[in-house]
C-alpha cells in the first residue's frame, strides 16, 4: 500500500531540483565543441552503462516486467515521453538563454498536475487555479524585454528555442504520468534503465561519438558531469515520486527556475564568455516569481 513519507521525498526531491538548475548551465558551456544529440547521446549512455551494471549486480532488474501486460503501453509513453524531452530540451538551448529555458520549462511540473488531475484522479482546488493563472501571468512578465519579438516574430531563432522547450515541457510531463502509474508496480530502477538504453539505441545512428576525442578537458568533465546528472537526477526524482505525492515532488521542483537563474547571473558576471545571461528587469524577476509562486500553489493544492 502507498505511503507517503516527506523525510524520504523532500531530500530527494531537493538533489533533483538542485541537479536540473545545474543541467542547462553546464550543457551551455559544452555546445560550443559538441552537438545537442551527441551530448544527449553520451548522457544516457553513461547513464546505461553505470545503471545497468549497477542494479544488474544486485539483481535489482527485470526489465521484461515492463513489457508484459498493461505495463506495457505505460512503458512505450513513458519512454518515448522521456525521450522526446532531452532531445527538446537540449535542442532547444541551442536557441535560448539557460535562464530563458528553466522559467519556460516550468510549464513541466504544472503540466504534470494538470495530466495527475485527469488521469490519476487528483482533486483540483480553487487554489490552485489561482496558481495557474499566476504562471499564465509571470511568463509574458518575464519575457517582457522579448515580448515584441516574439509576437512579431522578429527573433525567429528565440521563438524555435521557446517552441522547442514547450514540447520539452509536454513531453516530460507525460513521462512524469506514466512513470508514476508504473513505480506503483514495478521498481522505480527498471523504468530509469529501459529508458536508458533506448535512448542510447535511439540517438545513436544521429550522434557523433568521436567529437569527443577533440575535447579538452574542461569539456570531458562537463560532459562527465552530464552524465551523471541524468543518472543521479532521475534516480532521485524516480524515488522521490515513489515516497511521496506527485504534487509535492512538483512544489519543490517549482525552485529550479530561480536556482539556475541565480547561478547563471553569478557565473555570467565572473565568467562572461562561459555562458550568455538573459537580459532581466524588475519585471523579469516579478515574473520570475509569479511563475513560481503560481506553480507552488498549483501543486500543494489543498495542502499546506
Amino acid at each position: 500500500m502507498y505511503q507517503s513519507n516527506w523525510k524520504v521525498g523532500l531530500p530527494l526531491a531537493l538533489t533533483t531540483a538542485f541537479l536540473w538548475a545545474l543541467l542547462p548551465i553546464a550543457m551551455k558551456g559544452l555546445i560550443a565543441d559538441m552537438d545537442s544529440t551527441t551530448i544527449t547521446w553520451y548522457r544516457f549512455l553513461g547513464a546505461a552503462l553505470f545503471a545497468g551494471t549497477y542494479y544488474g549486480w544486485r539483481r535489482q532488474l527485470a526489465l521484461g516486467q515492463l513489457l508484459q501486460g498493461k505495463l506495457l503501453p505505460y512503458t512505450v509513453l513513458a519512454v518515448a515521453g522521456l525521450l522526446g524531452n532531452y532531445i527538446a530540451y537540449a535542442t532547444g538551448l541551442n536557441y535560448i538563454t539557460a535562464g530563458a529555458l528553466q522559467v519556460l520549462i516550468q510549464l513541466a511540473p504544472l503540466l504534470l498536475l494538470i495530466f495527475s488531475v485527469l488521469w490519476l484522479g487528483e482533486q483540483f482546488s480553487a487554489r490552485q487555479w489561482m496558481g495557474v493563472a499566476l504562471v499564465c501571468i509571470g511568463l509574458p512578465l518575464f519575457f517582457n524585454l522579448r515580448l515584441q519579438e516574439l509576437i512579431e516574430g522578429n527573433d525567429r531563432q528565440y521563438l524555435i528555442g521557446v517552441g522547442l522547450v514547450v514540447i520539452a515541457a509536454v513531453t516530460w510531463a507525460i513521462y512524469g504520468v506514466f512513470q508514476k502509474k508504473i513505480v506503483a508496480v514495478s521498481r522505480p530502477q527498471n523504468l530509469l534503465v529501459m529508458i536508458y538504453l533506448a535512448g542510447s539505441l535511439c540517438f545513436l545512428p544521429v550522434a557523433k561519438p568521436a567529437t569527443a576525442l577533440t575535447l579538452d578537458a574542461f569539456s570531458w568533465a562537463l560532459l562527465i558531469f552530464l552524465a551523471a546528472n541524468t543518472l543521479i537526477a532521475y534516480g532521485a526524482f524516480a524515488k522521490a515520486m515513489a515516497a511521496w505525492e506527485a504534487s509535492r515532488v512538483s512544489a519543490t521542483l517549482a525552485l529550479v527556475p530561480l536556482m539556475t537563474l541565480l547561478l547563471s547571473s553569478l557565473i555570467g558576471t565572473l565568467w562572461p564568455e562561459y555562458i550568455e545571461v538573459e537580459p532581466l528587469n524588475w519585471i523579469s524577476w516579478l515574473g520570475a516569481f509569479s511563475v513560481v509562486f503560481g506553480s507552488l500553489l498549483a501543486a500543494m493544492g489543498r495542502g499546506r
